[in-house]
């Protein structure tokens, strides 16, 4: 029996709440094997991100090329931290050579900039790093702080039609908003959608990347945005109403707790 597969591109979070590991987590949780490529090695803990060090787009090339020389079918990508553009222009050129083999390949594209307490994590400007790779995502789902820094001011329908001349389908996420609800906003270029979340106490570590990955793994597997998009949100909800300490700080989701 052959498992649907999402090529992740991320960094490595020694905390395991963020990055990679994430990824990992919560793409197998939501039934699809992922391939792990990791992009740069961080020195972070679950509250601060201390160090980037991104990995050589030359080994990023040589991994990707050793999956498709053994023709292993990649039914979607998720991009998180890119660490460099050197990075960014590899995985652009591997999402170009895999749509040629596999048409409209989904590619979910998570914009981390910085961490939540502002700390970057890519070298060089993060925004123009991303260029390449807004170009061929078909979901992007920065946080509020992030649709600022990649549109400017402006409220979230502005920032919105601006994603939306480059990528199909932008969700605009509001855990970084006010008031004790959280409200999600899925935009495409007929249609918008909203969920309404209740704000669960303290901070989480990781939930961008679970969500990006719970919607990529969705994808891999059945093309209805709208429904990846909904079932995505249920996943991290619950993986961060479980969430566990591993010290002071940011709480880490669990996202492996429906599988025991």
């Amino acid at each position: 029996m052959r498992k649907p597969c999402v090529l992740v591109f991320a960094g490595l979070d020694p905390s395991g709440g963020a990055g990679i590991q994430a990824d990992i987590q919560a793409i197998g949780a939501s039934g699809a094997h992922p391939l792990p490529i990791i992009t740069a090695l961080t020195v972070q803990d679950n509250q601060r991100v201390h160090a980037v060090h991104p990995v050589e787009s030359a080994i990023l090339r040589e991994q990707v090329r050793a999956l498709i020389e053994r023709d292993t079918r990649i039914d979607a990508v998720k991009i998180g931290i890119v660490g460099s553009a050197a990075n960014a222009e590899v995985i652009a050129e591997a999402i170009v050579r895999l749509r040629a083999l596999t048409v409209n390949m989904p590619v979910v594209l998570d914009p981390v900039l910085a961490s939540g307490h502002g700390d970057l994590l890519t070298r060089g400007d993060a925004v123009l790093a991303l260029a390449p790779l807004r170009r061929l995502a078909t979901l992007i789902t920065p946080n509020l702080p992030e649709a600022r820094a990649l549109c400017g001011a402006g409220d979230v329908d502005a920032q919105a039609h601006l994603l939306l001349q480059e990528v199909p389908h932008v969700l605009i996420k509001g855990g970084h908003g006010d008031g004790d609800v959280i409200v999600n906003r899925w935009f495409c270029v007929d249609a918008q959608r909203r969920w309404q979340w209740p704000r669960l106490a303290g901070e989480f570590h990781g939930s961008g990347c679970t969500l990006a990955s719970a919607i990529a793994a969705r994808l891999a597997q059945r093309p209805d945005m709208g429904a990846a998009i909904d079932g995505a949100q249920t996943y991290t909800q619950r993986s961060l109403a479980l969430a566990f300490a591993i010290a002071d700080g940011q709480s880490i989701p669990d996202r492996v707790e429906e599988l025991r």
